[in-house]
């Protein structure tokens, strides 16, 4: 009885993980065209094929909880990609070495997946919501490789004041975001980019990141007003 009560489960999880890998799918590229708000389980159930409208609910939980479904399908795979990039620069005081660990990871993921593809744009809009930033921030520096990327990258960066920093952080961060967003929207609406491929692209935002934080800095004085302002 148990062999066969056995047997039975094992076509019901079968079954229920494609309709997990389904829901997940639709979810992030309706979130990606559309906006996590402007898009309802109802609807993603239904896009995913789903003749129950409470199959999200059931599988994953809350939004917030399916939001972290997708990013952690996603940053896993980045993670296996960043480690073997972190070792093969481990020791380096390059910059330049620092910033490619923590862009090509990236890329290189999404250059992997079968186009089109959501997640920089899914990404993106995450990034953008104050309810569920901190859902895709945290699942992002849970990898170590990302925080040994991140505290090796410090300590090569030329002295500035902790505020010049943090801004160009800050600069970084949606620099690299918005980037990879908007060269995934032109790929899958059959644009043309300014780089053949995403290793290109990759190239070009390593550029941009290291120029922008080895350039010079007015120490963050205050500057005066322009008359009438």
């Amino acid at each position: 009885m148990t062999v066969v009560a056995d047997v039975d489960r094992r076509p019901r999880a079968a079954q229920a993980e494609v309709t997990r890998r389904q829901i997940l799918t639709t979810a992030e590229r309706l979130f990606a065209e559309e906006g996590l708000y402007a898009v309802s389980n109802r609807q993603i159930s239904a896009a995913a094929g789903q003749g129950n409208n409470a199959a999200v609910g059931y599988h994953f939980g809350t939004k917030a909880d399916l939001v972290r479904a997708i990013a952690r399908r996603h940053t896993e795979a980045i993670e296996e990609l960043r480690v073997a990039c972190v070792s093969a620069v481990r020791g380096s005081r390059e910059v330049r070495d620092w910033v490619d660990c923590l862009v090509r990871p990236v890329t290189s993921h999404l250059s992997s997946l079968d186009g089109p593809t959501w997640f920089a744009r899914f990404a993106a809009q995450v990034m953008t919501d104050p309810t569920f930033r901190p859902v895709l921030a945290e699942e992002s520096l849970a990898s170590p490789s990302l925080r040994e990327v991140l505290e090796q990258l410090s300590s090569c960066l030329p002295d500035v004041p902790p505020d010049v920093r943090a801004d160009r952080a800050d600069m970084v961060r949606h620099l690299i975001l918005h980037v990879c967003a908007e060269r995934e929207r032109a790929l899958a609406g059959g644009e043309l980019t300014p780089r053949a491929g995403w290793d290109g692209a990759a190239t070009g935002l390593v550029d941009a990141i290291v120029g922008l934080w080895t350039a010079p800095h007015d120490g963050g004085r205050p500057r005066s007003r322009p008359p009438g302002l």
